[in-house]
């Protein structure tokens, strides 16, 4: 009896918390296709009478979203390739061999995870603008990039350090290099740990706002972040294009999640044998 009165209040308990984690996200979809006038009717409607795209067609009319949408990917995009580029290398280094500074280095990656960013916003922008970077992709491709590649490391040595060393050393002695037995044995094992570095990667990119507004003030480079900053007006928040612009916003990293699933559970079920 107590088992299963043990087991009722589990799948209760996983019931409310299922529902309280996914209420906003149900409420944004709702309201980016409620009408206008419904968007405040009180009481609330929370299944509206009538159902319409006009919100998401708003949003294309007053704005370039697309251009938006598009500037967003190409940053996002690109960091994170260049981020995992660099990251595995170097976690690759840090996870296998052993030098002077080692111990400092990591320790550097992690100081850095704990100052705030705007603590050096004025000479990022200063040098962002001495190179003529100012309202250019580049500089928010450049700063994403220098932001990540730490924790990135970070994140992959953890992976590295799970693979036993005498994998690439049995490929070396069949006569690969080292190179060769990096990219042809060991990251084809790591690509759970590639895949849930790149998602953190791209999702970070995708989301940040604070250095798109101080480096980008041309309007045909925006991001998407800013984009939906702009529907809080001085006095009156544009709920009805602020949700359809957060539904919208919200698909590209539910597909990326979608299609590296399995890598995801993959790399956690390692973590957990390994563990």
């Amino acid at each position: 009896m107590k088992l299963r009165l043990f087991g009722m209040s589990k799948v209760i308990y996983l019931a409310i918390y299922l529902l309280v984690m996914v209420f906003p996200l149900y409420w944004i979809v709702i309201t980016s296709l409620k009408p206008q006038k419904d968007i405040f009717s009180f009481p609330l409607k929370y299944w509206p009478e009538r159902l319409t795209l006009d919100n998401y067609i708003h949003i294309f009319k007053i704005s370039k979203f697309h251009i938006y949408i598009g500037n967003s990917l190409l940053v996002a995009i690109t960091s994170a390739i260049i981020v995992l580029v660099i990251a595995i290398l170097s976690a690759y280094v840090l996870a296998r061999f052993k030098f002077r500074g080692h111990r400092q280095i990591m320790l550097a990656f992690f100081a850095t995870q704990m100052l705030p960013g705007f603590v050096a916003l004025a000479p990022l922008y200063l040098m962002m603008s001495n190179m003529g970077l100012i309202n250019n992709r580049i500089s928010l491709v450049l700063m994403y990039t220098v932001g990540l590649i730490p924790f990135s490391t970070i994140m992959l040595r953890g992976f590295f350090e799970r693979i036993p060393s005498s994998l690439e050393e049995a490929a070396m002695i069949d006569g690969c290099s080292r190179w060769t037995a990096l990219v042809r044995i060991i990251i084809p094992v790591m690509l759970p740990g590639i895949a849930s570095t790149f998602i953190f990667a791209f999702v970070q990119n995708w989301n940040e706002l604070f250095l798109a507004v101080m480096f980008i003030d041309n309007d045909a480079l925006k991001t998407l972040p800013v984009a939906m900053n702009s529907f809080i007006l001085k006095f009156d928040v544009d709920w009805g294009a602020m949700s359809a612009g957060a539904v919208l916003s919200i698909i590209p990293t539910i597909l990326l999640f979608a299609f590296a699933q399995r890598f995801i559970v993959e790399g956690l079920t390692q973590g957990a044998e390994k563990g």
